[in-house]
């Protein structure tokens, strides 16, 4: 099914011209099948906006991602109430840089968003994100709060656990999807990193997830596939996650990972834990459903 179908269903259906819930029916995902040797950029350093510029760059330039006239998702983590310092959500100066970036390209609203754990006020304003978003005083970017009847039930035909969920709408509408997610340790999933960060974008009973987790995000990350996958992992929390809260359990990397292939971006970003690909059981499932490439040696690893 291609992409531009699967999102005419959603239009219909929440529009109420189509009684059937949205079937997604592949065999991979949404968007082209991707390289079997991908490319995964690496920067270094305290220039956080430049990173993030030049590791898109690297990538083709925000205009292969963003057409004139796209609705685009930037999708950070904004989970905690948690400082910067602290390092549980998505550092702001990357997820600013990447919304700047899509404006300029053209794209016609830029919506940044994610579902919480704790307050979602509090999460947007400790995170410091909403802050840095309005700083660019742009009036085509919203970075507003998940808005609860906006969730829609996607069938997913292929999914071997979960063959429905509600999904966001903006995401699945979405022209042009980036993940910004933030690597952290995680108590359950070992670790988070760009294929866990699709929870901030499904509804429902979320905890039911954690059971057989590995395998329930292969099969929720068959629905939406980010354009383009930016992992921070400037400050980074090594214990005690996904909320952390000691500053003794954060480590400084001053380190930014780009890739396409979201399970690539994924793997990589792994070995900066100490950790092969391989011990990361979604990282394993989503590699064996199809969605990237998690074998290091087969993928081209640029420093930028």
């Amino acid at each position: 099914m291609e992409r531009r179908k699967f999102l005419k269903q959603i239009s219909l259906w929440s529009a109420g011209a189509l009684a059937g819930i949205p079937v997604l029916n592949l065999t991979g995902t949404l968007h082209a099948a991707q390289d079997d040797h991908p490319s995964i950029f690496v920067a270094t350093g305290k220039a956080y906006e430049q990173m993030v510029q030049d590791l898109v760059e690297r990538c083709g330039g925000m205009a292969v991602f963003v057409k004139p006239g796209d609705k685009v998702v930037v999708k950070p983590n904004i989970g905690w109430d948690r400082t910067v310092a602290q390092a549980a959500n998505t550092h702001p100066d990357v997820v600013k840089t990447v919304v700047k970036l899509a404006l300029d390209a053209g794209a016609s609203r830029v919506k940044v968003f994610d579902r919480t754990c704790n307050d979602r006020r509090r999460c947007y304003a400790s995170s410091g994100i909403k802050e840095a978003v309005q700083s660019l005083k742009r009036s085509k970017v919203r970075c507003e709060y998940i808005d609860d009847r906006k969730f829609i039930p996607v069938h997913i035909k292929n999914g071997k656990n979960i063959q429905k969920w509600e999904f966001y709408k903006d995401a699945l509408e979405a022209d042009t999807y980036i993940n910004v997610p933030v690597a952290k340790h995680h108590g359950f999933s070992r670790l988070s990193l760009g294929l866990k960060n699709i929870m901030g974008v499904i509804g429902g009973m979320r905890g039911r997830l954690h059971f057989n987790l590995a395998q329930n995000l292969a099969d929720l990350n068959q629905v939406i596939r980010p354009d383009l996958t930016i992992v921070d992992a400037t400050r980074v929390l090594t214990r005690n996650g996904p909320q952390g809260g000691n500053l003794a359990d954060v480590k400084t990397f001053d380190i930014i990972i780009a890739a396409t292939d979201p399970v690539a971006a994924d793997a990589f970003a792994t070995t900066l834990f100490g950790l092969d690909p391989s011990r990361i059981d979604s990282t394993v499932a989503a590699y064996e459903t199809g969605l990237g490439q998690m074998d290091l040696d087969k993928c081209r690893i640029q420093t930028v």
